[in-house]
């Protein structure tokens, strides 16, 4: 595989579990986010990455199926804790920071990304595989524009 492909490969793992963890830990409602909202949210992305790709349905289907990973490591990452943020403001909490709960939370996280990273990646590399020289060029375009498929514009 050419080093740039790895490279943007690499980066958008990067981005998505930056993204799956800055969401587990913090939301404006200082809430997890539901189910139903997540649903939208996931809905949103992909109808306009389908829009901005102009994406046939298979396409849109190996898309459907990076979502489902993407999402799957951002449900594993948050783990069974229902208060990711009071689990970070735990090692905080006494006199001195909790390292071995640190740790723990470290080798826990770390665990899940590298279970599930080679999932997300095969996923990627499907979804960009089956995109055509064009849909090619505009993501790289959109990946130097350090502009986000949120942006607006």
């Amino acid at each position: 595989m050419k080093p740039w492909i790895q490279r943007s490969l690499m980066a958008f793992t990067g981005v998505a579990i930056a993204v799956g963890s800055l969401a587990a830990c913090g939301h404006r409602e200082r809430a997890p986010m539901s189910p139903e909202k997540i649903a939208e949210v996931r809905g949103k992305v992909v109808d306009r990455i389908t829009s901005k790709l102009d994406l046939n349905a298979e396409q849109q289907q190996k898309l459907n199926v990076l979502a489902d990973k993407v999402q799957a490591q951002r449900t594993a990452l948050i783990g069974q804790t229902t208060d990711p943020r009071g689990e970070m403001s735990a090692l905080v909490a006494g006199e001195k920071f909790d390292r071995a709960r640190a740790l723990n939370l470290l080798d826990e996280k770390t665990r899940v990304v590298q279970v599930s990273s080679p999932e997300v990646i095969n996923a990627l590399a499907d979804f960009y595989d089956s995109l055509n020289p064009t849909q090619q060029a505009e993501v790289r375009e959109r990946m130097q524009k350090r502009k986000g498929w949120f942006s607006r514009g």
